[in-house]
């Protein structure tokens, strides 16, 4: 667009708004300006081609993905409007007051930031302009959409991140009263723009403690307490002293949210309610009657200041509430909202000082302590945790924000004795004098699937003992919870994996057992679907150079959390596809390949990339340009190799490996004609049916078909042709399959092609077969809760017991080892479908 239309606009005679100035082109920049014109708005600016290109937001960005704010699009501001703060005459365009309300830098998606410039072009190009904010407000992923009601209008969205807040946002609450009162006058009354903080520092970040103690109670705070999920630390082995880190006393009880102000509440980190279980915390926290939300642990501890987590779980079953020897005690370490501003943007040690002054300015405070630290010398408070027989220490990254809901690397723990959560998924017959139960048999969560890990028999007395007993009584079930052989004595009571409990244990064993696990207590604090293996030697180097088929490949932000339910990491993914390679790259072999890229795991929507630029990439990868008729010019493609390709495509973030059905050398005839099977809104039993009754259809016909599930939720049926057929007959054929099956099945299948028509049917689909239609590759993750597995089988399992999240990243390759290769066949014949034709006429 350019100035002129900026400059035609402006009297600068009259106005002390820039008319240029330019970028250092190292990083690009954003600013968003409070703008109090005629009408209140937010002006949303992208540095790019040396001009900010301009959006009026009225009613401000959103940190909540369900806000989709309305931004029309004006005319470029040059690069110096960017710092430009102050008064716009009366009369002149836009009159009124400006301030900045939040800058920083911003960058594309792509994977590489060499191509910033072209991503972020091709996306204002299309009305599809997706980035990455890094400011003091606003922070992680954005895009902006263009309606198709005229060329200004565009939505300005949150994406679904870790810094997304899920409860109502008002771009006010972050504009100081002093500016506030201001604006609410017309701009040519305003003789001066007065001096006020930078926007960071709105909750109060920088100030003295006695200046925060004197603030006014704002707007009390209303936000729901899902949206403050725990951040949580990574363990980790080795401690080395860092002078931009802190170190605190590892606290060794429940942790616990609370909410103060006029709707107090205390909370676990699974939103249990705590309320009336830890009464003497719950009545101080109603004392706080300044709105905020803490973090913090519920500890139980004696006159020496030493906390007991065993004291913690008797707590509330016997007298210990009396006991005075004993203290019950909520140590506060976060503060993640004060006076309803989001403080989880700011750095720790100024969440820490808010933190350190709101607990002070309640002296009569007991039961509720601030959690203190240590700067930079953590060699030297673990030599205290080991004399003091603490649990461990936990490092905190003193500049870090508050990363809900997820286990950060900016956050680790340091612990003295191994410590481990496990899911309780039976029990065995006490022995000799012993009551109740012998030993507990343990689970772990891998992806979908619990993992046997063990067996705990020791660590309990009589009290314990019977507690756990009862809880267990309830949950008792005939058939086993986990499939594996255990080790055991006697007979095996199984009950539902709903109880967690902790133990100590000395080591892993090499099949993933722990060795002399110790009965520590149970943990209602926390879901058995988040109980994961967390070992120091699970956690792979950020960056990792490896060697695959002669290539050297990077692997990128192995640690980066891709499944977060889950707790699977990127690296876990990277790992999974080198071991399965040899298995899978057969079928991938000469394909072009189209790629769907989830840089941030699988709650982003990522983008589809066919078309590659063969500069960018290393000479290894083999590239094919095939011609687009729909675009009409050529794409690039990169082409199914080897091994080493699979694991750069999966790097670059694709989670899901989608090759065509033909290869590039007859790119018109495919390899395999697919039956997709897709249940809507249906039990996975009628896909089962309409598989069974597919391959009676192909029997009829003389024709070997082989199946294998999606690792979604469907099935997907292979029929090899070896580039027989061009795509059209394909497809023609396919559809006739697919109406015979349907003819079979009219109640529960469907060749319906829109959802809409085809509600609770499962869609037999026939479309796939044509030229450039993809399809996921045999053994190819999906990015599904559980990181399962589009699966090969053999037709026997295909049965009522079938169920899709029986293939995972962490079962596969055993199943692998111990079954005969269900596609071992597949290209053993090439279908001759006229000759099918006619036997299926005949019959």
């Amino acid at each position: 667009m350019g100035l002129k239309e900026y400059e035609k606009k402006r009297d600068f005679k009259k106005t002390s708004e820039p008319k240029g100035g330019k970028g250092t082109g190292k990083t690009l920049r954003f600013v968003v300006q409070r703008h109090h014109a005629s009408h209140l708005h937010y002006d949303f600016r992208l540095e790019l081609d040396g001009v900010l290109k301009s959006w009026a937001v009225p009613k401000g960005p959103s940190m909540n993905p369900g806000d989709k704010r309305l931004a029309m699009m004006v005319e470029d501001h040059p690069y110096d409007y960017r710092t430009f703060e102050g008064i716009i005459p009366s009369g002149e365009y836009g009159g009124g007051v400006v301030i900045v309300w939040d800058e920083g830098t911003y960058e594309s998606l792509a994977e590489s930031r060499a191509d910033d410039v072209k991503t972020l072009h091709a996306g204002l190009h299309s009305g599809d302009m997706k980035f990455r904010l890094n400011g003091k407000i606003l922070k992680g992923e954005f895009v902006l959409v263009k309606l198709h009601t005229d060329e200004k209008s565009w939505l300005l969205i949150k994406h679904k991140d870790d810094y997304a807040i899920k409860t109502k946002y008002n771009s006010e609450d972050f504009v100081p009263d002093n500016i506030k009162v201001l604006l609410n006058n017309k701009g040519d009354k305003v003789k001066k723009l007065p001096k006020h903080q930078n926007s960071a520092d709105i909750a109060g970040a920088g100030k003295e403690e006695e200046d925060i103690e004197q603030e006014q109670e704002a707007e009390p705070e209303t936000k729901p307490a899902k949206s403050y999920q725990p951040m949580m630390a990574k363990l980790e082995a080795k401690l080395v002293d860092h002078a931009d880190w802190i170190y605190e006393h590892k606290l060794d009880g429940y942790r616990a949210i609370a909410h103060t102000g006029k709707k107090p509440e205390l909370l676990s980190r699974n939103n249990i309610d705590f309320s009336a279980k830890y009464k003497l915390v719950m009545d101080e926290v109603k004392i706080m009657d300044r709105s905020a939300v803490l973090d913090g642990e519920i500890v139980v501890e004696d006159k020496q200041g030493k906390a007991s987590f065993q004291d913690l779980q008797n707590y509330l079953k016997n007298d210990l509430k009396s006991d005075k020897n004993l203290t019950l005690k909520y140590y506060v370490f976060d503060l993640l909202m004060l006076d309803g501003h989001d403080t989880r943007h700011l750095e720790l040690w100024k969440r820490k000082e808010l933190l350190k002054a709101l607990i002070a300015s309640y002296p009569d405070l007991k039961n509720i302590a601030y959690h203190g630290h240590i700067d930079g010398e953590g060699t030297k408070l673990m030599a205290q945790a080991k004399k003091e027989s603490w649990e461990g220490i936990i490092g905190k990254d003193r500049a870090s924000i508050y990363e809900s809901g997820r286990r950060s690397e900016k956050w680790l723990k340091f612990k003295l004795q191994n410590s481990q959560e496990a899911i309780i998924c039976g029990f065995t017959q006490p022995e000799g004098a012993r009551h109740f139960f012998g030993s507990l048999i343990l689970g772990i969560k891998e992806g979908s699937r619990i993992r046997y890990a063990g067996n705990c028999g020791t660590g309990f007395n009589e009290a314990t003992l019977k507690d756990v007993y009862h809880q267990m009584e309830a949950l008792v079930v005939k058939e086993r919870t986990l499939p594996e052989k255990i080790n055991q004595r006697g007979k095996v009571t199984w009950v539902k994996p709903q109880l967690v409990c902790e133990v100590f244990y000395s080591e892993w064993t090499e099949d993933a057992h722990m060795r002399h696990p110790v009965f520590k207590g149970l943990r209602m604090d926390k879901e058995p679907e988040k109980v994961v293996i967390e070992t120091p030697n699970t956690q792979l180097a950020d960056d990792e150079t490896v060697k695959f088929n002669g290539q050297n490949i990077k692997l990128t932000n192995q640690n980066k959390l891709w499944w977060k339910t889950e707790g699977i990491t990127k690296g876990q993914l990277l790992h999974y596809y080198m071991q399965v390679a040899p298995y899978m790259v057969p079928y991938l072999k000469d394909k072009p390949m189209s790629m769907r890229r989830q840089p941030n795991g699988i709650e982003d929507e990522g983008f589809f990339q066919k078309d590659v630029d063969p500069a960018k990439l290393p000479k290894w990868i083999k590239i094919e340009p095939l011609h687009s008729d729909s675009n009409d010019k050529d794409i690039h493609y990169i082409i199914g190799k080897d091994a080493a390709t699979l694991l750069y495509m999966a790097n670059m973030g694709s989670i899901e490996i989608n090759p065509w059905l033909s290869s590039y050398k007859k790119p018109e005839n495919p390899d395999y004609m697919v039956i997709d099977l897709d249940p809507h809104d249906v039990p996975f039993t009628e896909a089962i049916e309409a598989a069974l009754v597919t391959k009676q259809v192909f029997d009829r016909m003389g024709l070997d078909v082989f199946i294998k599930t999606s690792g979604s939720k469907g099935l997907h049926i292979y029929c090899y042709l070896g580039a027989k057929y061009d795509y059209d007959f394909v497809k023609m054929f396919a559809e006739y399959v697919a109406h015979h099956v349907h003819d079979q099945l009219p109640d529960t299948t469907s060749i319906e092609r829109s959802p809409a028509k085809r509600p609770h049917k499962t869609y037999i689909d026939f479309l796939q077969n044509r030229r450039g239609q993809t399809i996921a590759a045999p053994y190819s993750v999906r990015p599904k809760p559980g990181a399962t597995v589009s699966t090969p089988l053999h037709w026997h399992e295909v049965n009522n017991d079938l169920k899709i999240s029986n293939f995972d990243i962490f079962n596969i390759l055993d199943r692998i080892s111990k079954i005969d290769d269900p596609w071992k066949a597949l290209t053993a014949k090439k279908a001759d479908l006229k000759q099918a034709l006619k036997l299926l006429q005949k019959d």
